[in-house]
């Protein structure tokens, strides 16, 4: 499937949930992918990107940057707290704040910085035991913490578990952000952004659909 593809279908989803144009932003994840599908996408005028390890994103970002004007780079995957700095420098957007010791650390290195990337607090909806993300009881109290460090908490993220309906999971997420006052919604990947779409995301993750399979 086509970068262009993937937009049309995008902007189909935000007028069939009465939204507006532009309203949703493709973050594509080019992790484990060559550098010549990436540079391809590059090439077509796309500019937001997402990477799991900060380690790659360190590896191809820099070079890109040189090349090419305006790249939005987000982290998207886990986060050690010994990678923070690096991540920092390198992202304009953090998805995986997930614990109170990476928070501190964030707010730490903020000030060292005098800068600190977007950040979208990770929830794990489905209380999975193998999966990082604050639990949703206790996300509000969280949230609160974030913004009590200074720290530029901008949406929620969330990664559904892949056995159960995932509209049940964005539902969730929307509501805790509503009672919150977070506008940010990082949800939907490939499968099911239409449906992540519908319920409010502001920011969706989509890789396989355009780059095709990962170089693992």
């Amino acid at each position: 499937m086509s970068l262009e593809e993937i937009k049309s279908r995008i902007a189909k989803a935000e007028t069939d949930a009465g939204r507006s144009k532009g309203s949703v932003t493709l973050i594509a994840v080019s992790k484990k992918q060559r550098d010549e599908r990436v540079e391809e996408v590059l090439i077509a005028g796309h500019r937001c990107f997402g990477e799991n390890r900060v380690q790659e994103a360190a590896g191809k970002w820099p070079d890109f940057r040189q090349r090419f004007d305006g790249v939005d780079l987000h982290i998207i995957g886990p986060l050690q707290t010994n990678k923070a700095r690096q991540a920092m420098e390198l992202a304009d957007a953090i998805h995986s704040v997930d614990r109170p010791k990476l928070a501190t650390t964030i707010a730490r290195l903020a000030q060292e910085l005098g800068q600190c990337p977007d950040l979208f607090i990770q929830v794990n909806t489905g209380e999975e035991d193998q999966k990082a993300g604050v639990l949703p009881t206790d996300a509000d109290g969280f949230i609160r913490d974030c913004r009590d460090l200074d720290l530029p908490v901008k949406g929620l993220m969330c990664i559904p578990p892949v056995t159960e309906d995932a509209s049940l999971h964005f539902a969730h997420l929307a509501r805790i952000a509503e009672r919150n006052g977070v506008a940010g919604l990082s949800m939907g990947m490939s499968g099911d952004f239409e449906k992540a779409i519908s319920h409010g995301a502001t920011h969706v993750r989509v890789g396989s659909a355009i780059f095709g399979e990962r170089a693992y």
